[in-house]
Protein backbone atom coordinates (compact mmCIF):
# COMPACT_ATOMS: atom_id res chain seq x y z
CA UNK A 1 0.00 0.00 0.00
CA UNK A 2 1.24 3.61 -0.45
CA UNK A 3 1.48 5.87 2.03
CA UNK A 4 1.09 9.88 1.90
CA UNK A 5 1.66 11.34 -1.07
CA UNK A 6 3.93 14.37 -0.80
CA UNK A 7 5.52 16.89 -3.35
CA UNK A 8 7.26 20.20 -3.07
CA UNK A 9 6.10 23.34 -2.94
CA UNK A 10 8.00 25.95 -4.84
CA UNK A 11 5.83 28.71 -3.52
CA UNK A 12 5.85 27.62 -0.05
CA UNK A 13 9.63 26.39 -0.53
CA UNK A 14 8.51 23.22 1.72
CA UNK A 15 7.00 19.57 1.41
CA UNK A 16 3.63 19.15 1.52
CA UNK A 17 1.20 16.43 1.74
CA UNK A 18 -1.41 15.95 -1.12
CA UNK A 19 -4.91 16.41 0.11
CA UNK A 20 -6.49 13.55 -2.62
CA UNK A 21 -9.75 13.88 -4.27
CA UNK A 22 -11.56 10.93 -3.80
CA UNK A 23 -9.14 8.93 -1.79
CA UNK A 24 -10.63 6.39 -0.02
CA UNK A 25 -12.17 5.24 -3.23
CA UNK A 26 -9.03 5.38 -5.38
CA UNK A 27 -7.46 3.01 -3.02
CA UNK A 28 -10.08 0.86 -2.80
CA UNK A 29 -9.75 0.46 -6.53
CA UNK A 30 -6.04 0.14 -6.71
CA UNK A 31 -5.62 -1.62 -3.38
CA UNK A 32 -8.04 -3.86 -2.79
CA UNK A 33 -8.96 -7.45 -5.39
CA UNK A 34 -12.84 -6.29 -5.53
CA UNK A 35 -11.30 -2.77 -6.34
CA UNK A 36 -9.16 -4.05 -8.73
CA UNK A 37 -11.78 -6.51 -10.43
CA UNK A 38 -14.35 -2.94 -10.85
CA UNK A 39 -11.27 -1.02 -12.56
CA UNK A 40 -10.81 -3.88 -14.92
CA UNK A 41 -14.66 -4.79 -15.79
CA UNK A 42 -15.87 -1.17 -15.25
CA UNK A 43 -13.85 1.89 -14.30
CA UNK A 44 -11.37 1.68 -17.13
CA UNK A 45 -13.90 1.85 -19.57
CA UNK A 46 -14.67 4.94 -21.50
CA UNK A 47 -18.54 4.53 -21.44
CA UNK A 48 -17.60 4.76 -17.20
CA UNK A 49 -16.41 8.39 -17.91
CA UNK A 50 -18.68 9.52 -20.36
CA UNK A 51 -21.66 8.40 -17.51
CA UNK A 52 -19.96 10.19 -15.05
CA UNK A 53 -19.57 13.31 -17.35
CA UNK A 54 -22.53 13.72 -18.26
CA UNK A 55 -23.72 13.93 -14.66
CA UNK A 56 -21.35 16.64 -13.72
CA UNK A 57 -23.23 18.47 -16.67
CA UNK A 58 -26.68 18.16 -15.28
CA UNK A 59 -27.74 21.62 -13.91
CA UNK A 60 -27.87 19.96 -10.30
CA UNK A 61 -24.40 19.18 -10.12
CA UNK A 62 -23.70 23.30 -9.59
CA UNK A 63 -24.58 22.51 -6.20
CA UNK A 64 -21.39 20.41 -5.50
CA UNK A 65 -19.43 23.99 -6.36
CA UNK A 66 -19.48 25.96 -3.36
CA UNK A 67 -18.55 22.48 -1.15
CA UNK A 68 -15.29 21.90 -3.56
CA UNK A 69 -14.19 25.45 -3.14
CA UNK A 70 -14.32 25.50 0.44
CA UNK A 71 -12.97 21.80 1.26
CA UNK A 72 -9.85 22.34 -1.32
CA UNK A 73 -9.52 26.29 -0.20
CA UNK A 74 -9.28 27.64 -3.98
CA UNK A 75 -9.41 31.10 -4.44
CA UNK A 76 -12.89 32.53 -6.41
CA UNK A 77 -11.02 35.80 -6.77
CA UNK A 78 -9.02 34.06 -9.51
CA UNK A 79 -12.06 33.39 -11.39
CA UNK A 80 -13.13 35.16 -14.81
CA UNK A 81 -16.46 33.99 -13.61
CA UNK A 82 -18.25 34.30 -10.22
CA UNK A 83 -18.62 30.62 -8.74
CA UNK A 84 -22.63 31.38 -8.32
CA UNK A 85 -22.59 31.58 -12.59
CA UNK A 86 -21.66 28.66 -13.00
CA UNK A 87 -24.48 26.40 -14.83
CA UNK A 88 -22.93 22.69 -14.03
CA UNK A 89 -19.67 21.80 -12.15
CA UNK A 90 -18.17 20.70 -15.66
CA UNK A 91 -18.42 24.37 -16.49
CA UNK A 92 -16.75 25.24 -12.71
CA UNK A 93 -14.22 22.67 -13.38
CA UNK A 94 -12.81 23.88 -16.84
CA UNK A 95 -13.06 27.52 -15.45
CA UNK A 96 -11.24 30.71 -17.23
CA UNK A 97 -8.89 33.09 -14.83
CA UNK A 98 -8.33 36.30 -15.10
CA UNK A 99 -5.25 37.31 -17.10
CA UNK A 100 -3.65 38.41 -14.12
CA UNK A 101 -3.54 35.31 -11.80
CA UNK A 102 -1.27 33.14 -13.99
CA UNK A 103 1.75 35.93 -14.99
CA UNK A 104 3.71 34.38 -18.02
CA UNK A 105 7.16 34.12 -17.27
CA UNK A 106 9.08 37.30 -19.55
CA UNK A 107 12.21 36.24 -19.91
CA UNK A 108 12.40 35.14 -23.77
CA UNK A 109 14.71 32.52 -23.39
CA UNK A 110 12.25 30.99 -20.07
CA UNK A 111 10.19 27.91 -21.14
CA UNK A 112 6.86 27.31 -18.76
CA UNK A 113 5.15 25.09 -17.73
CA UNK A 114 1.53 24.28 -19.48
CA UNK A 115 -0.88 23.59 -16.25
CA UNK A 116 -1.04 24.36 -13.02
CA UNK A 117 0.16 20.80 -10.97
CA UNK A 118 2.31 18.95 -9.71
CA UNK A 119 5.24 18.10 -11.95
CA UNK A 120 8.81 15.82 -12.94
CA UNK A 121 11.50 16.10 -15.65
CA UNK A 122 13.14 13.59 -17.21
CA UNK A 123 16.31 15.68 -18.22
CA UNK A 124 17.61 12.73 -20.68
CA UNK A 125 15.21 9.91 -21.69
CA UNK A 126 17.95 7.70 -22.43
CA UNK A 127 19.86 7.58 -18.98
CA UNK A 128 16.65 7.94 -16.22
CA UNK A 129 16.01 5.51 -13.34
CA UNK A 130 11.91 5.85 -13.53
CA UNK A 131 9.30 8.49 -12.66
CA UNK A 132 7.02 7.41 -9.99
CA UNK A 133 8.74 3.67 -10.02
CA UNK A 134 12.39 3.94 -9.98
CA UNK A 135 14.39 1.02 -13.23
CA UNK A 136 10.70 1.70 -15.01
CA UNK A 137 11.07 3.50 -17.81
CA UNK A 138 8.51 5.19 -20.37
CA UNK A 139 7.96 2.86 -23.65
CA UNK A 140 8.34 5.94 -25.93
CA UNK A 141 7.21 4.39 -29.05
CA UNK A 142 4.01 3.27 -27.49
CA UNK A 143 3.37 6.67 -25.79
CA UNK A 144 4.13 8.33 -29.03
CA UNK A 145 2.08 6.07 -31.33
CA UNK A 146 4.87 6.77 -33.80
CA UNK A 147 8.03 4.50 -33.66
CA UNK A 148 9.78 6.45 -36.21
CA UNK A 149 8.99 9.64 -34.09
CA UNK A 150 10.03 8.45 -31.13
CA UNK A 151 13.60 7.67 -32.56
CA UNK A 152 13.97 11.98 -32.61
CA UNK A 153 12.95 12.25 -29.40
CA UNK A 154 15.09 9.20 -27.51
CA UNK A 155 17.88 11.42 -26.27
CA UNK A 156 15.83 14.23 -25.38
CA UNK A 157 13.73 16.06 -22.60
CA UNK A 158 10.47 15.37 -21.06
CA UNK A 159 8.53 16.93 -18.67
CA UNK A 160 5.49 15.33 -16.67
CA UNK A 161 2.37 17.91 -15.78
CA UNK A 162 -0.53 15.96 -13.55
CA UNK A 163 -3.39 17.99 -12.75
CA UNK A 164 -5.37 16.74 -9.62
CA UNK A 165 -9.17 17.48 -10.01
CA UNK A 166 -8.96 20.58 -7.60
CA UNK A 167 -6.31 22.47 -9.99
CA UNK A 168 -7.14 24.75 -12.72
CA UNK A 169 -7.63 22.68 -15.90
CA UNK A 170 -6.92 24.32 -18.77
CA UNK A 171 -3.58 23.86 -21.05
CA UNK A 172 -1.22 26.19 -22.62
CA UNK A 173 1.73 26.43 -25.26
CA UNK A 174 4.81 26.69 -23.18
CA UNK A 175 6.76 28.73 -25.80
CA UNK A 176 5.79 30.58 -28.70
CA UNK A 177 5.76 28.33 -32.33
CA UNK A 178 3.51 27.04 -35.21
CA UNK A 179 0.96 24.25 -33.84
CA UNK A 180 -0.07 21.58 -36.46
CA UNK A 181 -2.81 19.45 -35.80
CA UNK A 182 -3.72 17.36 -32.90
CA UNK A 183 -3.51 13.30 -32.73
CA UNK A 184 -6.08 11.38 -31.01
CA UNK A 185 -4.32 8.03 -30.13
CA UNK A 186 -7.76 6.05 -28.08
CA UNK A 187 -6.71 3.91 -25.22
CA UNK A 188 -8.96 2.65 -21.79
CA UNK A 189 -9.30 5.61 -19.07
CA UNK A 190 -7.42 4.75 -15.77
CA UNK A 191 -6.13 6.90 -13.18
CA UNK A 192 -3.11 9.03 -13.06
CA UNK A 193 -2.96 9.45 -9.33
CA UNK A 194 0.21 8.13 -8.05
CA UNK A 195 -1.45 5.97 -6.51
CA UNK A 196 -2.32 4.07 -10.17
CA UNK A 197 1.40 5.03 -11.54
CA UNK A 198 3.26 3.55 -8.10
CA UNK A 199 2.05 0.24 -9.95
CA UNK A 200 2.17 0.80 -13.10
CA UNK A 201 4.24 3.93 -14.79
CA UNK A 202 2.51 2.48 -18.33
CA UNK A 203 -0.84 4.11 -17.87
CA UNK A 204 0.65 7.47 -19.43
CA UNK A 205 1.67 5.40 -22.66
CA UNK A 206 -1.78 3.37 -22.23
CA UNK A 207 -4.47 5.85 -21.81
CA UNK A 208 -6.32 8.04 -24.23
CA UNK A 209 -4.13 11.18 -25.46
CA UNK A 210 -3.29 13.57 -27.82
CA UNK A 211 -0.29 14.25 -29.87
CA UNK A 212 0.37 17.91 -31.38
CA UNK A 213 4.14 19.10 -32.72
CA UNK A 214 4.86 22.33 -31.83
CA UNK A 215 6.93 24.04 -34.71
CA UNK A 216 9.15 26.61 -32.86
CA UNK A 217 12.33 28.58 -34.06
CA UNK A 218 14.86 27.77 -30.55
CA UNK A 219 13.66 24.51 -29.34
CA UNK A 220 12.76 22.50 -32.81
CA UNK A 221 9.83 20.91 -32.59
CA UNK A 222 8.11 20.56 -29.06
CA UNK A 223 5.71 17.22 -28.50
CA UNK A 224 2.80 18.67 -26.68
CA UNK A 225 -0.05 15.32 -25.14
CA UNK A 226 -2.80 15.65 -23.19
CA UNK A 227 -3.47 12.53 -21.60
CA UNK A 228 -7.26 11.63 -20.17
CA UNK A 229 -7.72 9.73 -16.99
CA UNK A 230 -10.58 7.98 -14.89
CA UNK A 231 -14.05 10.57 -14.95
CA UNK A 232 -12.57 12.89 -17.46
CA UNK A 233 -15.27 13.24 -19.72
CA UNK A 234 -13.03 14.84 -22.75
CA UNK A 235 -9.53 16.27 -24.00
CA UNK A 236 -10.93 19.85 -25.57
CA UNK A 237 -8.70 21.50 -28.06
CA UNK A 238 -9.24 25.40 -28.54
CA UNK A 239 -5.98 26.51 -30.58
CA UNK A 240 -6.04 27.04 -34.20
CA UNK A 241 -4.18 24.60 -36.21
CA UNK A 242 -1.04 26.48 -37.99
CA UNK A 243 -1.54 30.07 -36.49
CA UNK A 244 1.32 31.21 -34.72
CA UNK A 245 1.12 31.22 -31.05
CA UNK A 246 2.46 32.99 -28.04
CA UNK A 247 3.83 31.74 -24.93
CA UNK A 248 1.17 30.88 -22.50
CA UNK A 249 -1.23 30.63 -24.80
CA UNK A 250 -4.08 28.91 -24.17
CA UNK A 251 -4.17 25.38 -26.26
CA UNK A 252 -7.31 23.60 -24.57
CA UNK A 253 -8.99 21.97 -21.80
CA UNK A 254 -10.02 19.28 -19.56
CA UNK A 255 -13.43 18.14 -18.67
CA UNK A 256 -13.96 16.11 -15.22
CA UNK A 257 -11.29 14.34 -13.46
CA UNK A 258 -7.84 14.26 -13.21
CA UNK A 259 -5.61 14.56 -16.18
CA UNK A 260 -1.75 15.06 -17.50
CA UNK A 261 -0.13 16.52 -19.94
CA UNK A 262 3.46 15.58 -21.55
CA UNK A 263 5.66 17.74 -22.94
CA UNK A 264 8.46 15.73 -24.87
CA UNK A 265 11.53 18.16 -26.04
CA UNK A 266 15.00 16.96 -28.52
CA UNK A 267 17.92 16.62 -26.90
CA UNK A 268 19.64 19.62 -25.98
CA UNK A 269 17.49 22.16 -26.44
CA UNK A 270 15.95 22.72 -22.68
CA UNK A 271 17.98 23.15 -19.55
CA UNK A 272 15.39 22.62 -16.50
CA UNK A 273 15.54 24.89 -13.25
CA UNK A 274 17.53 23.21 -10.40
CA UNK A 275 14.74 22.87 -8.09
CA UNK A 276 12.45 20.96 -10.63
CA UNK A 277 15.38 18.78 -11.40
CA UNK A 278 16.21 18.11 -7.96
CA UNK A 279 13.45 17.02 -6.84
CA UNK A 280 12.50 14.95 -9.61
CA UNK A 281 15.53 12.98 -9.05
CA UNK A 282 13.82 12.40 -5.80
CA UNK A 283 10.91 10.94 -7.66
CA UNK A 284 8.94 13.67 -5.63
CA UNK A 285 7.00 16.11 -7.75
CA UNK A 286 7.45 20.11 -7.86
CA UNK A 287 3.85 21.91 -7.78
CA UNK A 288 4.06 25.02 -10.11
CA UNK A 289 1.46 27.03 -11.76
CA UNK A 290 1.05 27.79 -15.66
CA UNK A 291 3.07 30.51 -16.84
CA UNK A 292 6.45 29.83 -14.68
CA UNK A 293 9.14 29.27 -15.49
CA UNK A 294 10.55 25.07 -15.79
CA UNK A 295 13.27 25.76 -17.82
CA UNK A 296 15.74 27.89 -20.19
CA UNK A 297 16.05 27.11 -24.11
CA UNK A 298 19.13 26.28 -25.68
CA UNK A 299 19.85 27.54 -28.64
CA UNK A 300 21.59 25.86 -31.44
CA UNK A 301 24.50 27.29 -33.67
CA UNK A 302 23.60 27.37 -36.84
Amino acid sequence: MMSEIQYFDRYAGEIRTEKIYGEKYLRWIYETVPGRLALWSVVRRAWFSRWYGRQMDLPESKQRIEPFIDEYDLSAEEFLCPPEKFESFNAFFSRRLLPEARPIAADPASVVFPADGRHLCVPDLSDHSGLFVKGEKFDLPTLLGDAELAKRYQNGSLLLSRLCPVDYHRFHFPFGGRPGDSRLINGPLYSVNPLALSRNIHILSMNKRTVTVLETDILGPVLLLEVGATCVGSICQTYRVGRESVKGDEKGYFRFGGSSTITVFQPGRIRFDDDLVRHSAEHRELYARMGDQMGLAVARDK
